[in-house]
């Protein structure tokens, strides 16, 4: 779908047409719990409550057919059960969106998150109220679900996914009084605060743009010139030298590649001219962590 871009000009009855905007799949695991009945009990509650909240939820305005959901992963792995309702763990959150005119998904966020804690009763509804810090989990939620879905739409349209940033921001907002972690700025630079901090600041407006180009403008049009697109992906690339220099090693230019870097490396290393070479000494440079990757690319290595 090319996310909202149309309006709505048949009023016809839409309800089997139309659905809510994730196909998410959740995953609860415990390992150091699952071996008492009750706790796994627990453990398939919270599975199916999560599942629930986070599909079953109308996060925007605009009207999404099935096979336009956006797609999702969410994994809780739960490692301390503080008390009989209390848990402390991780979660890890995934998405994809796929490429015009063929089967490939291209994956636009991952990122675990190593402070999760959070209270849940067994057979509980969870409850996310936007104006106020209610409930951590459905906060972390809802929180990963905005910049999900803002993501999604930045790679539709220049900057589409603003307004649901600022729901992200919002939710940090609301939290700052939080007693769980993960919320402040002085937990540390990679965290829901800095995640979203640095998606809004001016800044960080060409790791945006490149989100789109990338996408729109490379990926989805590499059915009609496959060259014509590798040369825009490589340009949007060569977007975030811009922040890499004001800020090397940014927390969210690190995600874009912790999402990215297999990508570009099955995208580049069977290229046959010069940009082959330029492509692996950009990428060096901004994401020095993943150059044993990178030199696949230097290789000319069949992917």
């Amino acid at each position: 779908m090319m996310r909202k871009f149309f309006p709505i000009l048949v009023f016809i009855p839409i309800f089997s047409a139309f659905t809510q905007e994730l196909n998410c799949e959740v995953s609860v695991i415990a390992p150091t719990l699952q071996s008492n009945p009750a706790n796994q009990e627990i453990i398939q509650s919270l599975q199916s409550s999560v599942f629930e909240f986070v599909n079953n939820t109308k996060w925007t305005n605009d009207q999404f057919k099935l096979h336009e959901r956006i797609e999702c992963n969410i994994l809780i792995n739960i490692q301390d059960k503080i008390s009989s309702d209390e848990f402390r763990g991780s979660i890890q959150i995934s998405s994809s969106r796929p490429v015009f005119n063929s089967s490939y998904k291209s994956r636009l966020f991952n990122y675990s998150d190593p402070n999760l804690q959070f209270r849940y009763l067994r057979n509980t509804a969870i409850i996310f109220k936007p104006d106020n810090h209610f409930d951590n989990l459905a906060d972390v939620l809802a929180f990963y679900i905005y910049m999900v879905i803002g993501y999604d739409y930045d790679s539709y349209s220049i900057e589409g996914g603003t307004p649901f940033f600022d729901k992200a921001m919002q939710i940090v907002s609301n939290c700052q009084n939080a007693p769980e972690p993960g919320w402040k700025p002085n937990e540390g630079s990679r965290n829901r605060y800095w995640l979203i901090q640095n998606a809004t600041q001016a800044l960080f407006k060409p790791l945006r743009q490149c989100y789109y180009d990338f996408h729109r403008k490379g990926f989805d049009n590499s059915y009609q010139n496959r060259e014509e697109s590798l040369q825009t992906i490589f340009n949007a690339l060569q977007l975030l030298e811009s922040i890499h220099k004001a800020r090397p090693n940014s927390f969210n230019i690190q995600l874009f590649f912790t999402a990215k870097n297999d990508e570009v490396v099955s995208l580049f290393a069977p290229v046959q001219t010069d940009l082959r070479m330029r492509v692996y000494n950009l990428l060096v440079k901004l994401d020095p962590g993943n150059i044993s990757k990178y030199n696949k690319i230097k290789s000319g290595a069949k992917i």
